[in-house]
């Protein structure tokens, strides 16, 4: 089961109690630890985190300043714990704007955990849905420049081969915290028949409870993917 956060509202939780963005935010950081040990006792095998998106460079410079120094904070002091826990980490988003440093650090926990098997947890920071898919076309042209790939030979499949997530599950389900009901450019091609939940909690507020409940009702929905299931096949 794969399952995408919007992990939403971390300074407006911050905001309503008089305390910085920044607080909420590290609140938020703390958060992922919980849900990310929570996923696993809820027997999903891919959680996809929307952490920082193509648009968020538009926010405070303090804000996003204070932001990468959270990200790259949180990563060393989880670096050992991630690969001790069997977490297999994978980064989301086009790295090229990020500084040197925090690149570095990301590739080394992707090579270092490629090969755990408990949950695959894919971290979306300076990503887009529709940025992925413009890289993901540029790949594709070079592939058909270059001789390797035919026009006529491009499928649905060769999209999907060409983006961040290539190889993985689409999401099952994208959760949205915070009351917010938009996916924000979030896997605008994978979610394509993803089932969506929409909760009031912001994400500091998102508990194990609340994540389980969730999950249960998921489960209860029938999935018909464009297709029409027969009454008689719902029942069984």
């Amino acid at each position: 089961m794969h399952v995408g956060i919007i992990m939403d509202g971390n300074g407006r939780w911050a905001t309503k109690r008089g305390l910085p963005r920044l607080t909420g935010h590290k609140r938020g950081a703390d958060r992922v630890k919980t849900i990310v040990k929570a996923s696993v006792d809820l027997g999903v095998t891919t959680l996809t985190l929307y952490a920082f998106s193509t648009e968020n460079w538009k926010r405070a410079a303090y804000e996003v300043e204070g932001l990468m120094k959270l990200f790259r904070g949180h990563l060393q002091n989880n670096f050992v714990e991630l690969h001790k826990k069997n977490v297999r980490v994978k980064f989301l988003g086009d790295s090229t704007p990020l500084a040197k440093g925090l690149r570095e650090q990301m590739v080394k926990l992707e090579e270092l955990t490629k090969d755990n098997t408990h949950i695959t947890l894919n971290i979306a920071i300076n990503y887009g849905g529709q940025d992925e898919l413009v890289r993901a076309t540029k790949k594709i042209a070079a592939n058909v420049q270059s001789g390797e790939l035919a026009v006529e030979d491009i499928t649905k499949q060769t999209i999907s081969d060409h983006l961040d997530t290539a190889s993985q599950p689409n999401p099952d389900l994208i959760i949205r915290t915070a009351g917010e009901m938009r996916l924000s450019n979030f896997m605008t091609w994978q979610s394509a028949y993803s089932e969506l939940a929409f909760v009031d909690a912001s994400w500091p507020e998102f508990t194990p409870e609340i994540y389980a409940g969730v999950i249960k009702e998921f489960r209860s929905r029938t999935r018909q993917f464009g297709a029409v299931i027969p009454k008689s096949d719902i029942s069984k």
